[in-house]
């Protein structure tokens, strides 16, 4: 065993980081890229554990089981709930990186979501951490994670070495579900499905809800026959996305509120001081741009399974049909490719790309950006 056994489809950049760990082609910064759902901060943590392993990342050894687990003292992985990394975030970690390792042989730093360091005109977070990996101390690992290397500053991705992941192909994933103790039939659906995202493939093959989700947004061309069809399609993927986020989020706000109320109190007279009402407004408004920023990913994610069956039509009418990523829907699909016209529906593809960069980029309310989408889609 290994701990980049679990990395699927990633054959090339395990012999890279291999290299590395044996000291070939080892440097102080790297940045991993690929698709959403290819692995990148699987990637990143199976190298870190690597490194600090005095056998290469046996996946045996308690530095490994601790560097996967998340709770390796050398080893600090930030992410963020929100839609960018905090500046000051990002300079506690540059502090940390300065100090020597406890146990392993480097101290390693691993920032999930680096393409959220620099917004816009703001490069505050970002010039943050550029002075660290200008001059890096010689016991100090960046490992920066991102869908592509244009989502960092020139500065910052010229100073890392990159690793490129791909996205695994269905047999992987079948294979790699199968491993799982998954059963066959279902391994093979949530591979398609999924479309090598793994940890989509691992949600739609162990949960009921995620797949009867994920089928009533495939199922949407087929319904948009009228323009009342459409605006119900739009409020109806609305509230699909609005009841899986609050699945997410729900139980981790409650916990965190318990946090805060254990720490500052929970009487009548905690709750009317001064520091507890200032802290709760905090705690609200950092919940509140996790919640959006949730929400928007599902219907990111819904907006991709949306493209597939496009994709599968186009697939049919083109005679490049092979293997339909919706299968179960063969029959839809083959109706609505006879209804229409390759060159209608590369429109209809573009009309989806266009309410995601709406809703992503323009800040347009989802409601109104899907409306406009689902008339554009009408057969």
């Amino acid at each position: 065993m290994s701990v980049f056994d679990s990395l699927v489809g990633q054959r090339h950049a395990v012999e890279v980081m291999q290299r590395a760990v044996g000291g070939q082609g080892m440097t102080h910064a790297w940045l991993f890229t690929g698709p959403p759902g290819s692995g990148r901060s699987n990637a990143a943590l199976a190298f870190a554990a690597a490194l600090q392993c005095e056998r290469g990342g046996c996946g045996e050894c308690q530095s490994c089981k601790t560097a996967v687990a998340g709770s390796h003292p050398d080893i600090s992985v930030t992410s963020t709930d929100t839609s960018v990394h905090k500046v000051e975030d990002i300079r506690e970690l540059v502090r940390r990186a300065a100090l020597s390792p406890s146990l392993g042989r480097y101290q390693i730093i691993v920032i999930e979501d680096a393409d959220r360091l620099a917004i816009g005109e703001n490069h505050k977070t970002a010039n943050a951490l550029l002075k660290a990996i200008e001059e890096p101390n010689a016991r100090t690992v960046w490992m920066l994670c991102c869908p592509t290397v244009e989502d960092v500053l020139p500065t910052i991705r010229s100073r890392c070495r990159s690793v490129v992941l791909s996205t695994p192909s269905p047999e992987q994933v079948s294979g790699f579900l199968l491993g799982q103790g998954v059963p066959d039939s279902l391994a093979a659906y949530a591979a398609r499905a999924s479309q090598g995202h793994i940890g989509r493939a691992r949600a739609l093959a162990v949960d009921e809800k995620t797949r009867n989700r994920r089928n009533e947004v495939v199922t949407i061309p087929r319904g948009l026959t009228n323009l009342g069809a459409c605006m119900n399609a739009a409020a109806n993927l609305v509230d699909i996305a609005k009841d899986e986020t609050a699945s997410i989020t729900e139980r981790a706000n409650a916990k965190e509120l318990e946090d805060l109320q254990a720490m500052l109190g929970s009487d009548t007279k905690a709750r009317s001081s001064r520091t507890y009402r200032a802290a709760l407004t905090e705690l609200t408004n950092v919940q509140k741009q996790r919640e959006k920023r949730r929400n928007l990913d599902v219907i990111d994610r819904c907006l991709m399974d949306l493209l597939s069956v496009y994709r599968d039509i186009v697939a049919v009418q083109t005679g490049a049909e092979g293997a339909l990523v919706n299968e179960e829907l063969a029959g839809d699909i083959r109706d609505l490719a006879r209804r229409t016209t390759p060159e209608s529906n590369l429109r209809r593809i573009s009309a989806v790309f266009t309410a995601r960069e709406q809703m992503m980029d323009f800040n347009t309310p989802p409601l109104l950006a899907l409306e406009a989408m689902m008339v554009a889609l009408k057969v």
